[in-house]
């Protein structure tokens, strides 16, 4: 039984360091995790570990030792999957949206602005600090316009204490992006940055398609421990 009174406010700070020679400065990020971002997190690894089969013994009162628990059950989760199937396990998870929605609630550049101004109110406890920006479009007949459809996430925590690109791309950008852009109708484009771990999310933007798609062509992390155990390291081999 999780006890979430017991719950108290954990704060932690992440020092990534600079990728490569001459990339950004060293960044310290600070995560606060409240009680309501405990349960967040206890809710996901409850529902990856169901989806896994398998839970992490780590603690459910404190936000580092929990999170930390949720990495460890995506990892779980990955095993003996292949990407489409890691996909389609986590979007099996999502409500399901009745048809009504989208003809209710259609695209509009409104729509667009609103996701991205509530977003970092609601997912924080996921990925960490953000804040909503401008981005560009740019229209049929060639002029590019500007609306604030765009979160900025300074650096995923996720991806940051997990160090893989597969567990990023499996478990998150496509399932979040097919959610957004089939369920709700509300087309969404993540673009992590797997050298800084900062993410731009950009609702109105249709994501491209797998094949001009270049996240599907990143290589493995020095970070991740598996790695290590590959020869030839082109590509995240979890991304087939």
């Amino acid at each position: 039984m999780i006890n979430l009174t017991s719950c108290r406010p954990q704060k932690t700070v992440i020092t990534l360091a600079s990728p490569e020679k001459g990339s950004p400065p060293t960044v310290a990020v600070e995560y606060k995790d409240s009680p309501t971002d405990i349960a967040f997190i206890n809710m996901c690894r409850v529902a990856y570990g169901n989806i896994s089969g398998w839970q992490s013994k780590r603690r459910w009162d404190d936000g580092v030792e929990t999170f930390t628990g949720m990495i460890e059950v995506s990892r779980s989760l990955m095993k003996g999957r292949n990407a489409a199937q890691q996909r389609d396990a986590v979007i099996a998870g999502f409500p399901s949206v009745p048809a009504w929605f989208r003809k209710l609630f259609p695209y509009s550049k409104w729509g667009a602005e609103i996701n991205a101004k509530i977003t970092p109110a609601f997912f924080a406890w996921l990925v960490g600090p953000m804040k909503t920006v401008e981005v560009e479009f740019e229209r049929p007949n060639g002029d590019v316009v500007l609306q604030k459809s765009g979160v900025h996430i300074e650096r995923c925590r996720y991806l940051a204490e997990s160090g893989c690109v597969g567990m990023c791309v499996n478990l998150c950008r496509e399932p979040v992006q097919a959610f957004f852009t089939e369920e709700l109708g509300m087309p969404l484009t993540m673009e992590p940055s797997f050298e800084d771990m900062s993410c731009k999310m950009i609702f109105g933007k249709m994501p491209l398609p797998l094949e001009e798609d270049p996240v599907y062509k990143q290589a493995c992390l020095k970070e991740c421990s598996t790695a290590k155990l590959i020869s030839d390291n082109t590509r995240c081999y979890k991304l087939d």
